[in-house]
């Protein structure tokens, strides 16, 4: 009897490659669609992308024969990646809505959905790999692997999986190079063979990000301050390499520290490390975000991507913003492991020291590491296996 595969078909052409490499290894495939967003007032486009991405996909389910099953988890996304990117923002911090939408939907409703089905595997369209592997407590556990494609690799998007949800799920392009992809998409004459890649938030598409926002955070007009005096960025760095906390504490400006240059139209909407959407002229080189005072309402920015502010040493991560994607390989309190280290998609990785403390985990980096962002994902692995991430406090 086949083995009963439910993959998540989204209109993209990883997605149906996999769906295709999937049936012609004799699997039961079986398609499910969610519509997760439904609202095209603020994509940059004005479309409905989701209807076009459904008959998309009705028409590739089609021609590969495959069932298409479609569920509306709107009301889900909604409460758990939209209301918490309002929530980040609200904060000064800076949300990544891939990697909770993985976490969320793609891997929970869709597993949920999948079972319901009967399914003996789950599959998606990610670059990554999946393999099994025996811990030194001599309990199996599913290890996620970087993409053979490193122009690709998506496995920073699921550092928040469980080994609950990796279980049982099959990855059919994690050895596959994007071109090959193409190219098997083209030969089966695929209808979406010549779709572009989906850009901007998961499931929204590109959109005008304070637009986007303003649906519940408020836009109030505040001062943008630059910072010319690099002797006090340098006078919040601490030398002592052994202090960690202080190497990771964030710079803190003073609207003396500077001066005003602009108004902008709310500190919730910039993020630190922005360059686009300042709207600054008259400097020689770009200006960027150094930081932003939520309750003050202030933005402070400095020029030139050397910017001495836009650069720490370390980072710090909660104990309750942790997670171990592997378990068994997760640090006790006072040890440490050296670690390449991610904390941004498509950044190379970085060498580093994860240091587990009482108060969390601190990231010490060998090479000082540009605009570290509170609220995104630090992920780190051991080789090409991602083990741990968490949410960057600072």
């Amino acid at each position: 009897m086949k083995k009963k595969v439910v993959i998540g078909l989204s209109g993209g052409v990883d997605s149906a490659v996999s769906a295709l490499l999937l049936k012609q290894q004799g699997y039961d495939v079986h398609a499910l669609f969610m519509i997760n967003w439904k609202n095209s007032s603020v994509t940059l486009s004005g479309d409905c992308a989701w209807e076009e991405d459904q008959l998309v996909a009705q028409m590739v389910a089609k021609q590969i024969g495959i069932p298409l099953h479609v569920v509306d988890s709107s009301e889900r996304y909604m409460t758990h990646v939209v209301d918490y990117m309002f929530n980040e923002y609200s904060r000064g911090r800076t949300p990544n809505p891939d990697v909770l939408c993985n976490r969320e939907i793609k891997f929970e409703i869709f597993n949920r959905y999948a079972q319901e089905l009967g399914a003996d595997y789950v599959a998606t369209g990610h670059y990554c790999r999946r393999e099994e592997t025996t811990g030194s407590d001599g309990n199996t556990y599913s290890r996620l692997l970087a993409g053979s494609d490193p122009n690709k690799d998506q496995s920073y998007f699921l550092c928040q999986m469980s080994q609950e949800q990796l279980k049982n799920v099959l990855f059919p392009i994690g050895d596959i190079i994007k071109p090959e992809v193409r190219r098997i998409a083209a030969e089966a004459n695929l209808a979406c063979a010549k779709r572009k890649d989906s850009q901007g938030i998961c499931f929204v598409g590109k959109v005008d990000l304070p637009v986007f926002l303003q649906q519940k955070l408020k836009s109030k007009e505040g001062d943008i301050v630059e910072i010319t005096d690099d002797a006090f960025v340098y006078r919040n760095r601490h030398d002592n390499p052994d202090d960690l906390e202080a190497l990771a504490r964030p710079y803190i400006y003073t609207p003396d520290d500077g001066f005003i240059i602009a108004k902008h139209i709310g500190a919730q909407y910039y993020t630190i490390g922005q360059r686009k959407g300042l709207n600054i002229g008259g400097h020689e080189k770009p200006v960027y975000v150094l930081a932003t005072d939520i309750e003050r309402n202030i933005i402070y920015i400095g020029m030139g991507d050397d910017h001495p502010g836009l650069f720490r040493k370390a980072l710090f991560i909660h104990n309750d913003e942790i997670h171990n994607v592997r378990p068994d390989l997760a640090l006790k309190n006072g040890e440490s492991l050296r670690c390449k280290v991610r904390i941004r998609y498509r950044q190379p990785l970085q060498d580093a020291e994860v240091i587990k403390k009482e108060q969390g985990i601190f990231i010490k980096f060998d090479i000082p590491q540009k605009s570290i962002t509170p609220g995104q994902f630090a992920a780190w692995y051991i080789n090409d296996e991602l083990i741990g991430s968490g949410v960057i406090a600072f």
